[in-house]
């Protein structure tokens, strides 16, 4: 859907449910993880690019301290969700991540009235593809504008992702809002997410990308996600160090000796984070073999060190591999389902990821969705 009516849709959705026009509209990109998976929360490098599938809000002042939200897709049907400002309680509902942002703004001093708000996504939902941080980030830049408040782009990314880890309860990392907030669907954003430093560097023109929806749904306020997290700070008291991105590839060693399955974590995350820095230096180079090289190497490290991955996921990146105009594939996002980012020729992107789609149905009774690149 093109900016113009992704913003005309939300907008006549308001006004179905309000019965006005809105006064602000924003939105914020799902995002797919070229490389450097679960480095995010140790510390780590990263390499993020926006999808086109975005998140889309559309918000009015309502003079009292009041929010009332609705959205159109978020696997509830439309029930007009309200609740006071200052009065936030979570309730499992997506309308938590509302709530998150409200009490992250309220806390880092920043004054706001009650708002009609009404929400529509098209990134799919427990995709790997953060269709978290796309609400939180859209919301956050509707109320920025709705309110003058003094947020810059990084600064909104931390409130987001604070409103995902205390509010919502999901441990995330940066990574995620901070993509939403800076990253483009033509350029990855190299980050890192212990001095929030980043670049942009550019797909080499020799390759595309094909990303596909597993239709397996994951969540990261799960316990798996949570396991993961408190196997990494188990290993790094164990160590003594401050967070696994202090160790280099040279100290692999160190990392070995750690019992099971805790150097295998620690083993990902190091070589994980070299994997991030050699795929940029592919990049600039435009060295797509090797860029796929590093893909093929991440997916078995989260498959067999992290053990993040599925037997879907697998099956989507073993017949992504398998197409002759494909240069590499992994699981991206948190895991556990989700999603598969292909590395591929340009002029072959739409051919594969139609015959790789069909070619998993066949396999699975499943059906896929094929995001990037859009075949409508």
């Amino acid at each position: 859907m093109s900016d113009r009516a992704g913003a005309e849709a939300i907008a006549r959705s308001f006004e179905q449910v309000f019965g006005r026009r809105p006064d602000v509209i924003a939105s914020a990109p799902g995002r797919v993880n070229l490389i450097g998976e679960h480095t995010d929360y140790n510390g780590g490098f990263v390499l993020p690019m926006a999808i086109p599938q975005r998140t889309w809000v559309a918000l009015s002042r309502t003079g009292d301290d009041r929010v009332r939200a609705a959205s159109t897709n978020l696997g509830e049907g439309s029930p007009l969700r309200e609740y006071r400002l200052g009065q936030e309680s979570r309730t499992e509902r997506w309308i938590d991540y509302v709530q998150g942002c409200t009490q992250a703004l309220a806390r880092d001093g920043h004054e706001i009235e009650g708002f009609n708000l009404a929400v529509a996504s098209d990134v799919p939902l427990g995709s790997g593809l953060s269709s978290s941080a796309a609400i939180e980030v859209a919301l956050m830049r509707g109320l920025r504008e709705l309110f003058g408040l003094e947020l810059s782009d990084v600064r909104l990314a931390q409130l987001g992702q604070r409103a995902e880890n205390d509010f919502v309860g999901a441990p995330v990392g940066l990574m995620d809002q901070m993509a939403a907030s800076l990253a483009d669907d033509h350029t990855a954003l190299f980050l890192d997410t212990r001095t929030l430093h980043f670049e942009t560097v550019r797909l080499p023109a020799a390759a595309a990308l094909v990303v596909i929806n597993s239709g397996v749904s994951h969540s990261h306020a799960s316990g798996d996600y949570r396991t993961r997290r408190a196997e990494c700070e188990r290993a790094v008291d164990l160590l003594g160090v401050d967070q696994l991105r202090d160790l280099g590839v040279g100290e692999l060693a160190r990392a070995a000796g750690l019992p099971e399955p805790l150097n295998r974590r620690a083993r990902h995350v190091i070589t994980e984070n070299q994997r991030v820095q050699d795929a940029v230096a592919a990049m600039k180079a435009g060295d797509v073999q090797q860029l796929g090289r590093l893909f093929d190497e991440s997916h078995a490290s989260q498959r067999d060190d992290y053990e993040v991955s599925v037997p879907q996921v697998d099956l989507l990146v073993e017949l992504t591999r398998a197409e002759a105009g494909a240069f590499g594939a992994r699981l991206t996002g948190g895991g556990f389902g989700g999603s598969i980012v292909g590395l591929v020729r340009p002029d072959s992107a739409r051919d594969i990821s139609q015959r790789v789609a069909e070619a998993y149905h066949l396999r699975t009774g499943r059906r896929p969705t094929v995001l990037v690149p859009q075949l409508a």
